[in-house]
């Protein structure tokens, strides 16, 4: 589109380029959206990560919408097809928003139960509280400083576009700039969070190395992608620039935290494999005597035979574990095994 009229431009390189980075950036994150759900848990994620590249993001949508404004004002006279193509580059970030975003509202939704609410020893028994965990409170108010600052920064973005008659505008230019560079900062330190993360736990955890093995290097096409754009500048694609380095250096941590795992014979969760899932429960479960199936009365029954010192039996055919020609006084070493 020629400066100052509203002449479609076509470009094939920018439109193939475009509509592939689109379809691509969907099924890069869709791995990483179905293992948080398949998992049913989102550990292993820093909320500091989410929160800076969530923001990110959502600076980096709307400095393409105030770069690119003139030419969407053109869309009332252009047809739908050449609309499309003209404000391609705005969809496609917008996309890496909401698929970004989507791994937050996944975050909050799959956050493991057992990680939320602070629990108190009483007589041996772990018992869950009311009082939020540090970290899920933290994940809570992070959560709505992302959803204030994207409604704050929007408004003003629009409030500018709507006042503003010319798109050369210094507030708008002004806006535009500071709207790219913190952009920028925020992805560029949008990872740190995440690789401190990870490197402290030493497990992948939800994270999905799918995902990164398709985005690390999908970034130099996303980059180009932008840059060729009318009306952009390296305000708008250097966030990806900074974002798409600093996630490779995540991908061979996670690789490497993958072999260590192997080797170890964790899952990526840090339970060893083979045993039940007990993300979801404060204490480890007992297995019954059928395929594994978990059997939580056999750990309850121990705890209230430990606490009341009862000298009768109490096995039942799913407490496989608890012999009956053991003495009583046997079930403090089983139960310190639990609770180890």
């Amino acid at each position: 589109m020629s400066s100052g009229t509203c002449q479609p431009h076509h470009d094939v390189f920018a439109d193939v380029l475009t509509a592939g980075l689109c379809v691509g950036l969907v099924i890069s994150y869709l791995p990483q959206h179905l293992r948080i759900i398949l998992a049913k848990s989102s550990e292993g994620f820093s909320p500091w990560f989410l929160l800076l590249g969530s923001t990110s993001t959502v600076a980096g949508v709307l400095n393409i919408i105030v770069k690119q404004w003139e030419i969407v004002r053109c869309c009332h006279v252009l047809s739908a097809g050449n609309c499309i193509e003209a404000t391609a580059g705005i969809f496609q970030l917008f996309i890496q928003w909401f698929c970004f975003t989507m791994i937050l509202v996944l975050y909050m939704l799959y956050y493991p139960s057992h990680l939320k609410f602070a629990t108190v020893d009483v007589d041996g028994r772990p018992v869950k509280t009311e009082i939020k965990r540090d970290e899920w409170r933290l994940s809570i108010t992070l959560s709505w400083i992302v959803f204030l600052f994207t409604a704050f920064f929007a408004s003003i973005t629009f409030l500018l576009l709507g006042t503003e008659s010319s798109p050369d505008s210094v507030r708008l230019s002004s806006w535009a700039t500071f709207l790219g560079v913190s952009s920028t900062m925020l992805a560029a330190f949008q990872y740190f969070p995440q690789i401190v993360h990870t490197y402290r736990h030493k497990v992948v955890g939800a994270l999905s190395i799918p995902m990164m093995c398709i985005q690390t290097p999908g970034a130099i096409l996303m980059v180009t992608s932008i840059a060729i754009r009318p009306g952009t500048n390296w305000t708008t694609w250097s966030p990806y620039a900074a974002a798409g380095i600093l996630q490779g250096i995540l991908l061979v941590m996670c690789i490497l935290w993958k072999l260590r795992q192997r080797e170890l014979g964790l899952d990526d969760f840090g339970n060893p494999l083979g045993c039940p899932d007990m993300q979801d429960t404060p204490v480890p479960v007992a297995q019954g005597p059928i395929d594994g199936e978990r059997v939580p009365e056999a750990v309850s029954a121990a705890v209230e035979t430990d606490i009341h010192n009862v000298h009768e039996e109490q096995v039942t055919e799913v407490t496989p574990l608890l012999k009956q020609d053991e003495a009583p006084s046997k079930g403090k070493d089983w139960l310190g095994w639990i609770r180890g």
